[in-house]
């Protein structure tokens, strides 16, 4: 048995300059964090006594016996891509639920290729993981993604990272005083808007109005250097300042596309600002899911009863990345 752990994120500035429609032409930067929330996969080879040859469980279970049968389409073309020619069995948990903004699909795709590769007695780097789940999440199913997701879940951490015109990425971690880095951590709050939403659907009408809001995706991109200026400061320039401009980033991101936010995302950022919050924003591309509130310590019980309807969650930095957490190959195979 294998089992891999991969951590969720939160994408703070910088979203949308991460697609490569745009990063390839004019550059992208993203700036945030992996979180202490993960998704797990294990994987064993499935003995051959069951009538089925795979087994993948995830909100739904699949028995079947080719690959090219299974629905879940990243589970099926990353073992079509990996050539995985023996019968396994897939379990994947997660500790928040999918299609929330956190990342969850690049997450299950990135711990998902780690731990097949685990099996073939392979250790890939960080780097060969993101651009492998960016390979097959772009390109052989074809979802429409940005790039920023795979890499959080690959590296962890708090970095900046860049988007490349040829098509590749650097991650530089930030450098931040301990002390300042937990104030701000304190100082966010997240909430699960009680919804999901499919990103795909809304993605693509970013990225087909792209060209109607490319003064918008520069903006939001540059927020990426004032954030950063504004995280790495002296304790004399106010952490605060990073919640204005999650206001003003979340105001700039509603433009993006009608699909982006709705009538009752609209209420629960207001019911935030009012009970005390500075800014805030929904997290991954809209629709609903996640959203995060920049809140000071002594306004967070207002927040937090005013959001009582939500789930509250609480987090920490990851700054691993994606991992193997058990590895116990002996019994893997079947002749």
């Amino acid at each position: 048995m294998i089992i891999s752990r991969t951590p969720f994120r939160v994408s703070l500035f910088g979203g949308g300059s991460d697609y490569p429609t745009w990063f390839k032409q004019f550059g992208g930067q993203v700036v945030g964090f992996a979180i202490n929330k993960y998704c797990y996969i294990t994987l064993r080879s499935l003995p051959p006594f069951f009538a089925h040859r795979h087994r993948i469980a995830y909100s739904q279970v699949e028995n079947v016996n080719e690959i090219s049968e299974i629905q879940h389409p990243a589970v099926r073309a990353v073992l079509a891509e990996m050539g995985v020619d023996s019968g396994v069995e897939i379990h994947h948990d997660g500790d928040l639920p999918a299609r929330s903004g956190m990342g969850s699909s690049s997450s299950f795709t990135v711990g998902l290729i780690n731990t097949l590769l685990a099996k073939q007695g392979r250790m890939a780097t960080k780097k060969q993981l993101a651009e492998e789940a960016i390979r097959i999440e772009q390109q052989v199913i074809g979802e429409n993604v940005g790039s920023q997701d795979q890499v959080w879940a690959a590296y962890g951490g708090m970095n900046r990272i860049s988007f490349l015109h040829d098509g590749s990425f650097d991650v530089a971690p930030l450098i931040i005083a301990t002390e300042r880095r937990k104030a701000m951590i304190g100082s966010l709050m997240l909430f699960f808007t009680g919804f999901s939403r499919f990103a795909d659907k809304v993605a693509a009408k970013q990225i087909a109005n792209m060209d109607n809001r490319r003064a918008h995706i520069h903006k939001m991109a540059a927020m990426v250097d004032e954030a950063i200026s504004i995280m790495s400061a002296p304790v004399d320039r106010p952490l605060d300042d990073l919640g204005k401009l999650l206001h003003e980033s979340w105001l700039l991101k509603r433009e993006l596309a009608d699909a982006v936010s709705t009538p009752e995302i609209d209420e629960i950022y207001q019911a935030a600002m009012d009970a005390g919050a500075i800014g805030g924003k929904l997290l991954g591309a809209g629709g609903g899911g996640f959203m995060l509130f920049y809140v000071r310590p002594e306004n967070q019980a207002k927040v937090r009863e005013r959001l009582k309807n939500l789930i509250h969650v609480d987090f920490d930095v990851d700054t691993s990345g994606s991992k193997i957490v058990v590895y116990e190959p002996n019994g893997l195979e079947y002749s």
